[in-house]
């Protein structure tokens, strides 16, 4: 959702440096504009403010302007330490005096690309953009030979959602529309989500599924999915890489809406019975934004069929 912000600066010859935790750095590295990404040595939690200083004197004098892209008062207190004189963020978190250019964080919240892009100041920063990442081969072949994969020849599903199961489509319903697809199933996610994919992975019968669940860096999968025929997914990190990667893809929402953070890609078909006239009886509960159903029936997910699913597969790519 940064990529645009970062395309901009880039575009009127901002030389672009990225600070990031290591779990999130190979995102900004397949991003072309970004001339150097420094892994952030902090751990999740706490304000660790012996180890911001110390980083601070280490990246002293480098730099002349910083773009604190969260709202937390810990991300603002690196820049600040390092004496970067022009510091650009959205109020927040009683870190007035730590920046030096304060945006307000607007009342009905844009979309979120818009709401990054609008730190560079341009008045145009509110125009829809859509992320871009890049990957070039010798960053993908060697992922696809070692998994005895072949690119354009697989499906991606991404059934995990790290916010809670409010957003996940079920499991039985993923098994289904992978026994439906003639090409394999590759199965992505992080460890926790280990047990969703194999739940699938059994259900959709032998050697149907690849689960990789836990198994793959950020930038294998980024590799895989770049590479990949479609991807089926909820609402979800991977969700956006897909999008950015243009890769042709089914977006599946349910507590959450597709009007704050839409997967921005022109070959992505979103789901969401919210705005489906047919439904009935209507979704009034959605969207909740729950971790968990507050209804306790999932109805926004769970009336998502598989054929339907299969149907706009059949309409972005032949599967």
């Amino acid at each position: 959702m940064t990529e645009p912000l970062l395309r901009r600066l880039s575009a009127r010859g901002e030389r672009v440096t990225v600070g990031a935790l290591p779990w999130v750095a190979p995102v900004y590295r397949a991003m072309p504009q970004v001339d150097e990404v420094i892994e952030f040595p902090f751990e999740h939690g706490g304000l660790q403010f012996k180890a911001r200083r110390s980083l601070a004197r280490q990246v002293e004098g480098r730099f002349d302007t910083a773009y604190v892209l969260p709202n937390s008062l810990k991300s603002a207190l690196l820049p600040f330490l390092s004496g970067i004189p022009k510091r650009v963020g959205y109020l927040g978190e009683a870190r007035v005096g730590l920046l030096t250019h304060r945006l307000k964080n607007p009342k009905d919240k844009p979309p979120m690309v818009a709401f990054y892009s609008a730190l560079s100041g341009d008045r145009d920063a509110l125009d829809e953009d859509r992320p871009r990442l890049v990957l070039k081969p010798p960053q993908i072949d060697p992922v696809l030979i070692r998994l005895g994969l072949q690119a354009g020849r697989y499906i991606v599903f991404a059934p995990g959602a790290e916010y809670g199961p409010a957003k996940r489509w079920p499991a039985g319903h993923f098994a289904e529309l992978a026994r439906g697809l003639e090409a394999p199933v590759v199965l992505l996610g992080s460890a926790k989500e280990d047990s969703i994919c194999q739940e699938i992975a059994a259900q959709a019968g032998p050697g149907k599924c690849l689960n990789l669940a836990g198994q793959t860096s950020l930038a294998d999968a980024f590799a895989l999915i770049a590479a990949a025929r479609a991807m089926v997914s909820n609402d979800s990190g991977l969700m956006h890489v897909a999008a950015a990667f243009g890769v042709p893809q089914v977006a599946l929402f349910g507590s959450s809406s597709p009007l704050h953070t839409p997967p921005l890609n022109a070959r992505a078909r979103v789901v969401w019975l919210k705005q489906d006239p047919a439904y009935q009886p209507p979704l009034d509960c959605a969207p909740c934004f729950q971790r968990e159903c507050p209804l306790g029936h999932r109805r926004c997910l769970v009336d998502i069929t598989p054929a339907r699913v299969l149907g706009l597969l059949n309409t972005s790519v032949p599967v």
